[in-house]
C-alpha cells in the first residue's frame, strides 16, 4: 500500500505565544505581587521634603517655653526613676521636647547644611546641660539615694540599643515627613529612651557614681547619633535637596567625619552587648546547676549571687541559714560544676548562725521564706480543722439507732419501736433541717403516752445535741405470743 508524499500530516504546529512572559501565569503573578509591594511600601511619591525641612527646623531652637518644658519633664522622669515608676518616665517622655536638635542634626547632614547643623548642635549642647543640671540637682536633694532597677536599666548599653535607636530614627523621619502628624516622634522618644539616660547621668553626678554617669552619658549619645543617622539615610534616600558643596575636599572630609564618629560609638557598644550575652548564658547554667544539685533538708537558701571581676575566677556565693551543711555535701556540689561548663567557677557556701551576721537584703529574703511557710501551716491547718468539723458533722449524721432504743426500752417497757430520720424542709426561700422520730408503743390506748412522748423527745435532743425533735406516737397491738416472743428477742 502505497501513500502520497505530499499528504499534509495532521500534527498541530507550535504556538509561539504559549510561552510568551504576557501569557505565562508565573510572570502574571510576580507582577502583580511586585505592583502590589510597590503601591504598600513605596514611601518617595508621598514625601514632602519643603515642609519637613520647615517643620524639623521650627523644633530645633531651645528657647522660653521648650526649656522650661524639658526642665519639667526631667524633674516628672527623675521622680519616676527615683522611685521605680515605668509609667511617670513614660509620662515625662511624652512631653519631652528633646527630639527636635537631634532630628536637625541628621537633616543637616542629608542636606549639607552646615549653618542647620551649628543651629541643631548648640542647641542640643543647650538641651543636654539643661537636663544634666536639673537632674543632679534633683538626686542631690532628694532623700531617696538608692538605685532601683529603672535606674540600674540605663547604664549598660548594648548593641540592642544602637538598632532600636536606628529603627526608632527611621520611623521618626518618616513620620515627619507626613503631612498629617501623628504620635510616632513621642512614640520614637519613648522607644529610644532619650530622657532617662539624662536623669541616670545626673544621678551619677549626684551621688558621685561615674560609672553611672559614664554608662548613661554613653546610651544617651548612641540614641542621639543614631537616630540622626536614621534621619540622614531617609533624607539621602528621599532624594531631599541638597546644599552642594563649592569645595569637594571639604564634602570628603564630612563624609570622613561621619563614619569616625558611627565607628566609635558603635564598637564599644557592640563588646559590651558581647559581654552581657555571654554572662546571660553563664548566669543560666548557674540558675541550672543550683536548681538541680544544691539542696539540703534543714537549710534554706535566702541569697546566691554571682560575682564577675575582670581576670579573676568567677564566684559563685550562695547564702544558706538553717542546720549546717556538711563539708562533703557542698564538696559533691563543687564536684558537679564542671557537667555544667562552670569548672572554672568558685563555689562558696555562706552560713551565718545569727542575723547580726546577715546583711539587709539576707534577712529579707529569710523573713519572705519565714512568711511564706508561716502561711503554708496556716493554709493545712484550717483545711484540717474543716475536715474535723466534716468528720463531726457525719459523726452527727451516723444515728446510733439501736443503742437508743435499748436505752428507751429500759425506762420505757411498753415502747416497741424507734424510728428516726432527718427531713429537710424548704421554707420562704430557705431550707432548714428537722429531725423526725416515730415512737410505736404495744398499748390499748393513749392514755399517759403524751407526757412519755414529751419526755421522749427533750431526752432525744440532750442525747443527740440537736435543738428541735419532731415526736410522732403511734399504737401498734400485738398478739400476746408476739410480745413474748420480743421479750425474749430483747
Amino acid at each position: 500500500m502505497t501513500t502520497d508524499s505530499n499528504t499534509e500530516t495532521n500534527t498541530p504546529s507550535p504556538n509561539p505565544e504559549s510561552h510568551h512572559p504576557e501569557h505565562n501565569p508565573l510572570a502574571i503573578a510576580f507582577r502583580y505581587v511586585r505592583k502590589f509591594l510597590n503601591q504598600t511600601l513605596r514611601i518617595e511619591g508621598n514625601a514632602h521634603p519643603q515642609d519637613t525641612i520647615e517643620s524639623i527646623k521650627a523644633d530645633i531652637d531651645f528657647q522660653g517655653y521648650n526649656v522650661w518644658i524639658l526642665i519639667f519633664s526631667i524633674l516628672i522622669a527623675s521622680i519616676g526613676l527615683n522611685v521605680n515608676s515605668g509609667a511617670v518616665v513614660i509620662g515625662a517622655m511624652l512631653i519631652s521636647p528633646l527630639m527636635g536638635p537631634i532630628l536637625g542634626m541628621g537633616l543637616s547632614m542629608g542636606i549639607n547644611d552646615w549653618a542647620t547643623m551649628k543651629r541643631s548642635l548648640r542647641n542640643f549642647a543647650i538641651m543636654f546641660s539643661v537636663s544634666i543640671i536639673t537632674s543632679t540637682i534633683y538626686f542631690s536633694l532628694t532623700p531617696l539615694v538608692d538605685a532601683q532597677s529603672e535606674l540600674l536599666a540605663r547604664t549598660r548599653p548594648t548593641l540592642l540599643d544602637v538598632f532600636v535607636a536606628f529603627i526608632g530614627g527611621l520611623a521618626g523621619i518618616l513620620a515627619a515627613n507626613r503631612r498629617i502628624k501623628t504620635n510616632v516622634v513621642p512614640g520614637v522618644a519613648i522607644a529610644t529612651a532619650l530622657m532617662p539616660p539624662l536623669c541616670t547621668a545626673g544621678y551619677g553626678l549626684a551621688t558621685g557614681q561615674w560609672s553611672f554617669f559614664m554608662g548613661a552619658f554613653y546610651l544617651f549619645l548612641i540614641n542621639s547619633i543614631f537616630i540622626s543617622l536614621a534621619t540622614f539615610v531617609i533624607v539621602r534616600f528621599l532624594n531631599f535637596p541638597v546644599k552642594e558643596f563649592v569645595d569637594q575636599v571639604r564634602a570628603k572630609r564630612a563624609r570622613r567625619y561621619i563614619v569616625a564618629v558611627i565607628l566609635i560609638i558603635v564598637v564599644p557598644s557592640g563588646y559590651t552587648f558581647y559581654n552581657v550575652v555571654t554572662e546571660s548564658y553563664f548566669n543560666r547554667r548557674v540558675e541550672s546547676f543550683i536548681a538541680e544539685n544544691v539542696l539540703y533538708d534543714g537549710a534554706e537558701l535566702v541569697k546566691k549571687e554571682v560575682l564577675h571581676e575582670e581576670g579573676k575566677e568567677t564566684q559563685i556565693n550562695l547564702v544558706f541559714f538553717g542546720e549546717p551543711i556538711p563539708a562533703k555535701i557542698i564538696d559533691s556540689w563543687r564536684s558537679k560544676l564542671g557537667a555544667y561548663n562552670l569548672e572554672g567557677s568558685v563555689l562558696k557556701v555562706v552560713q551565718p548562725q545569727s542575723m547580726d551576721q546577715m546583711n539587709s537584703e539576707e534577712v529579707t529574703k529569710l523573713v519572705d521564706v519565714f512568711s511564706k511557710s508561716q502561711l503554708e501551716i496556716q493554709d493545712k491547718d484550717r483545711t484540717i480543722a474543716e475536715l474535723k468539723l466534716a468528720l463531726e458533722g457525719e459523726r452527727r449524721q451516723h444515728l446510733p439507732l439501736q443503742q437508743i432504743h435499748k436505752e428507751l426500752q429500759v425506762m420505757y417497757p411498753r415502747l416497741y419501736s424507734v424510728s428516726m430520720a432527718r427531713m429537710v424542709e424548704f421554707t420562704e426561700g430557705a431550707t432548714d433541717t428537722l429531725m423526725m422520730a416515730e415512737l410505736k408503743w404495744n398499748a390499748p390506748d393513749t392514755n399517759g403516752l403524751d407526757a412519755e412522748c414529751k419526755t421522749i423527745g427533750r431526752w432525744l435532743e440532750a442525747r443527740l445535741q440537736v435543738d428541735t425533735i419532731s415526736v410522732q406516737r403511734k399504737l401498734v397491738m400485738l398478739k400476746p405470743m408476739e410480745v413474748e416472743v420480743k421479750g425474749l428477742k430483747n
